[in-house]
């Protein structure tokens, strides 16, 4: 199984668990929207999924493999394979555009005229070719945003995450990133996209799994 989550609970201690039986599964290739409204539990999700936290209880699936099971050297070679974009893009401050997108490369060790070369051609993709040498700082929000996909994707993860990448834009371009991931999709990458936006989670007619109070709600019940 590509990704799994079989009765999946992650529990703080708190009054009421952060997600409870959490079940779904995501094939190879697969494009999936997160969807639910602040507080619903999707960045939870995502954390399971790369491994920053550990479920309470049930089974999650990965490349194959039960997480839980996995060494931290094999941890390593999971995360290798997958592309994160967080919320709050964590580019280092006082790197250029094109040294932050290389930079996954060069601590995995690649050659540098070829980890230049793939993250300037990267940016070219997403619209930041004219950007490369500015910093953070000097770039606007969706222009941050771009830069964090493109860093996600420098490595060709199977499997690309993102939380909330829209969440502090405008509509305009947030749709133009949303296509985006449609692109990265497209060249066989599978994307998990958690947004509480709803009506653009609506505009793309992808597959949705609504959380909410931390709970999977079924289609059914939506329809209802």
């Amino acid at each position: 199984m590509f990704l799994s989550f079989d009765h999946v609970s992650l529990d703080y201690g708190a009054s009421h668990p952060a997600l409870a039986d959490i079940s779904f599964h995501l094939p190879p290739g697969g494009f999936a929207f997160l969807a639910g409204p602040s507080g619903a539990g999707k960045s939870s999700l995502l954390r399971l999924i790369y491994g920053a936290e550990k479920p309470s209880e049930g089974t999650i699936m990965l490349f194959g493999r039960d997480s839980a099971g996995l060494d931290r050297a094999e941890w390593t070679d999971c995360r290798r394979k997958i592309g994160v974009v967080f919320q709050d893009f964590r580019l280092v401050p006082y790197l250029s555009a094109l040294e932050n997108v290389a930079l996954p490369l060069k601590l995995a060790g690649v050659r540098e005229d070829y980890t230049r070369r793939h993250a300037a051609e990267l940016l070219a993709w997403v619209g930041l070719g004219d950007r490369l040498e500015a910093k953070p700082a000097e770039l606007s929000g969706g222009e941050q945003q771009r830069a964090a996909i493109a860093r996600a994707v420098v490595h060709k993860p199977k499997l690309l995450l993102a939380d909330e990448p829209t969440g502090n834009i405008d509509d305009e371009t947030a749709i133009k990133l949303l296509y985006l991931f449609v692109e990265i999709n497209k060249t066989g990458t599978a994307v998990l996209l958690a947004s509480h936006q709803q009506h653009l989670v609506e505009r793309f007619g992808k597959p949705a799994l609504r959380l909410k109070g931390g709970r999977l709600i079924p289609p059914a019940a939506k329809a209802a």
